[in-house]
């Protein structure tokens, strides 16, 4: 968990009443643990992703089991202005990266509260003698420029095309979102729900779970997940505990602030249809998605979509952000809008970096030649 212990060995530089102080805090062990959520929590609200949260990154401690973690910081004041969670993997030629990053492979970002606060934490992340691998960075992170100045002088970067992160922008004709697509999607989606129809009663329901419900539900939905090919393909939570254990606890708290939305599409009552979302920063987060395969012949899981895509248009949600990956089933039938993310890469001028740099060198250029042979 991030329990945070100040201590004087942490400072990199001075602090002052008026000039912010960086600090890399060795998380291990308990002390300022309520004051920290409270600081946490409070530089959520210039956060842009869900991953940026407290909550998030309490959540990661089952799927970040024997690995070193740190949160470098920017103090102002006894006050948290920035802060930027990382870990790694034990040996010495494991690199630093975003908590959560490698096990989830969700888009991440540091909080702070102003650029000038971000800037700070150059002085901290300068400490590092380790590269840092950061694979899902958006390409308008203050974050960028903070590692360009510190690595000045200090090692090597590298900043590539990353996976992008897909969205659809929500307005007052998505109510209607059969009418944003073609003639021949809006067959699709008419012949399917005929096909559903004829099952049995189709009902939809975005739910807002209480504490009390929030077991049962979960479990409900995790269920629909298992009887999908994700099952085989080891991708459904189900057959992950560790997976499991996260999404648990990450959505139990969500539904604890009241931000945790299920939604399911029943046909006579048996949920063949599931959704995993939160809704923060005026958006609706989509998570996971599941369908019961024995229903596969209706395309629950489109039906689903656009019920979730009218609710969230009602509800005057600013944008429908499905996370993941850019996959063709995304571009092709329902968006082809995204976050630009970059791949960042440093190399300090240290015998881990070095190697590091000559690894991903031999990579990259092991990648170019097979391109140019296609």
């Amino acid at each position: 968990m991030y329990h945070a212990r100040f201590n004087p060995g942490a400072v990199t530089d001075a602090p002052s009443a008026s000039v912010p102080s960086a600090r890399m805090v060795d998380l291990a062990g308990a002390g300022d643990a309520d004051w920290l959520a409270a600081e946490w929590e409070r530089l959520e609200a210039g956060g842009r992703w869900p991953t940026q949260t407290h909550a998030f990154a309490t959540a990661l401690d089952p799927l970040l089991v024997g690995q070193q973690r740190r949160l470098f910081c920017v103090l102002r004041d006894s006050a948290i202005a920035a802060l930027l969670p990382l870990c790694r993997e034990p040996g010495w030629r494991a690199r630093w990266r975003m908590a959560g990053s490698c096990e989830l492979f969700e888009p991440g970002d540091l909080l702070c509260e102003e650029a000038d606060d971000a800037a700070a934490l150059t002085l901290a992340l300068r400490t590092l003698d380790r590269p840092l691998s950061l694979d899902r960075i958006p390409v308008e992170s203050p974050l960028l420029a903070v590692l360009r100045a510190a690595m000045a002088g200090h090692g090597w970067l590298s900043i590539r095309p990353g996976t992008p992160c897909p969205m659809i922008r929500l307005d007052a004709g998505w109510r209607d979102p059969e009418s944003r697509f073609n003639a021949g999607r809006r067959s699709d989606f008419r012949r399917a729900a005929r096909r559903a129809a004829a099952l049995g009663q189709v009902r939809y329901e975005t739910l807002a779970p209480s504490l009390a419900e929030f077991d049962a539900l979960f479990d409900e939905a995790v269920g629909v997940e298992a009887r999908s090919w994700k099952r085989e393909a080891g991708s459904a939570i189900a057959v992950d505990r560790l997976r499991e254990t996260f999404f648990r606890r990450f959505f139990r708290a969500a539904a604890a602030r009241g931000n945790f939305r299920l939604s399911f599409l029943r046909i006579d009552g048996e949920a063949v249809a599931m959704q995993l979302a939160l809704i923060w920063s005026g958006r609706y987060w989509l998570f996971k998605i599941g369908h019961d395969d024995r229903f596969g012949k209706c395309s629950p899981g489109t039906l689903l979509m656009l019920h979730a895509l009218r609710w969230a248009a009602e509800q005057g949600l600013q944008s429908f952000e499905l996370l993941g990956e850019t996959e063709t089933w995304i571009t092709r039938f329902w968006t082809q809008d995204h976050h630009a993310c970059v791949r960042v890469r440093t190399y300090p001028c240290t015998v881990a970096g070095m190697v590091a740099f000559v690894s991903d060198g031999c990579v990259w250029a092991v990648q170019r030649l097979r391109s140019r042979k296609r």
